[in-house]
């Protein structure tokens, strides 16, 4: 499997989103193991490939004060660094994975990736939307139907 946003659009398009967001959490470079068994607790509903700005976007991980998973500054900026050299294709980048929190979207995987998009001056990026409820995921479904139009 290849951990682009081309490769989630295919696996979306055949009905095997979820399970290429596990494989994708569970090997190489981008691995998040937590994060998988984490979403494997509940029944999650998912909504992607989406292009979304990045100003729609909350990140938790950084090294600001406020963030929930503070890193301390020169390990953040050599992550950025490295990771904007990097940055070409928006589908050659493998889609954030982004948490829907009473209508805010809240990264969960890909906030180094998304700071770094930002300093590259991206205005959007691609995200793997997931919900906790149906009736969250029903109840969201207007703003991406009105998106695609």
């Amino acid at each position: 499997m290849e951990w682009t946003t081309s490769a989630a659009q295919h696996c979306a398009r055949a009905g095997q989103l979820e399970v290429w967001i596990h494989a994708y959490l569970a090997t190489g470079e981008w691995a998040n193991p937590g994060l998988s068994a984490g979403l494997r607790r509940q029944q999650r509903w998912w909504r992607g490939p989406l292009e979304v700005a990045l100003t729609d976007l909350e990140r938790v991980c950084g090294p600001e004060a406020h963030m929930e998973y503070c890193q301390d500054a020169m390990t953040w900026e050599q992550a950025i660094a490295r990771l904007q050299r990097g940055l070409h294709d928006p589908v050659q980048v493998p889609p954030l994975i982004v948490e829907y929190r009473r209508g805010v979207l809240s990264v969960r995987d890909g906030n180094h990736r998304h700071e770094a998009m930002r300093r590259s001056g991206w205005r959007t990026c691609w995200v793997v939307l997931w919900y906790n409820s149906e009736a969250e995921f029903l109840q969201d479904h207007h703003r991406w139907q009105e998106q695609s139009r």
